[in-house]
């Protein structure tokens, strides 16, 4: 989930190749249509490719605080809404001990715009107990899978990233398309930027993703930043 306050960019209207997604107020009127037949089974997208096997890894600071965080595009996929998505863990530890653990799924269409199925998602809190708060699936109780990155990205409208009303209610905002971006990992260019935020928090975050690789930074308005470390693709 994301940190991001409330606003008022909603009202639009986002046209993508599944369909017309319409942005009206926190409720109104979000029904992307889905049609199953549209989607493919890989997720080759540049800005957000999910080759199976690759595992980025990626150093958070906040203040005096460091967590560690490792994504690994697993091999197994998950049927939702009837369609096929790429199951994506992410692992969260601070000082070696596992705090939270995502399991997202993913899948893309034949426009190239890749889609936000769903999320199973745990935070281990002290005395054992577990937070399921965040998780999520569309088609179930009212949620909605939403755009993670459109196959033309462009600087525009804001898009709904995930809907699941009081658990999931990401947004997105595409700014630029041709920045360059120094990491540990190394140096990338032409990164499109974006603007990312909840309607369930506070603050904003800003991503930068690397053509074949994915995110490789993020900073939020609270001040943490997460840099990618390594990426070891298969």
């Amino acid at each position: 989930m994301k940190r991001i306050l409330p606003i008022t960019l909603l009202g639009c209207v986002l046209a993508t190749g599944a369909g017309c997604i319409a942005l009206g107020g926190r409720d109104a009127g979000y029904q992307p249509h889905i049609d199953p037949s549209n989607f493919q089974a890989t997720v080759d997208n540049p800005y957000h490719p999910l080759v199976p096997g690759t595992v980025l890894k990626y150093i958070e600071k906040a203040g005096r605080e460091t967590s560690e965080t490792e994504v690994t595009v697993t091999r197994d996929t998950k049927v939702v809404m009837g369609v096929a998505c790429v199951v994506v863990r992410d692992r969260v530890k601070e000082n070696g001990v596992l705090r939270e653990e995502t399991y997202d799924w993913y899948a893309q269409d034949k426009q190239g715009t890749v889609w936000h199925f769903g999320a199973a998602a745990r935070e281990f809190k002290s005395g054992g107990r577990v937070n399921t708060a965040g998780s999520w699936e569309a088609g179930v109780k009212g949620a909605q899978p939403g755009i993670v990155m459109p196959g033309s990205p462009k600087p525009g409208r804001p898009y709904r990233q995930e809907y699941a009303r009081d658990e999931a209610e990401d947004m997105a905002q595409i700014v630029a398309v041709d920045e360059t971006v120094t990491v540990p990992c190394g140096a990338f260019k032409d990164c499109v930027r974006t603007k990312e935020w909840s309607m369930l928090e506070s603050g904003t975050e800003t991503k930068w993703y690397a053509r074949g690789v994915g995110v490789v930074q993020i900073e939020s308005t609270g001040g943490e930043v997460s840099v990618l470390v390594s990426v070891t693709q298969p």
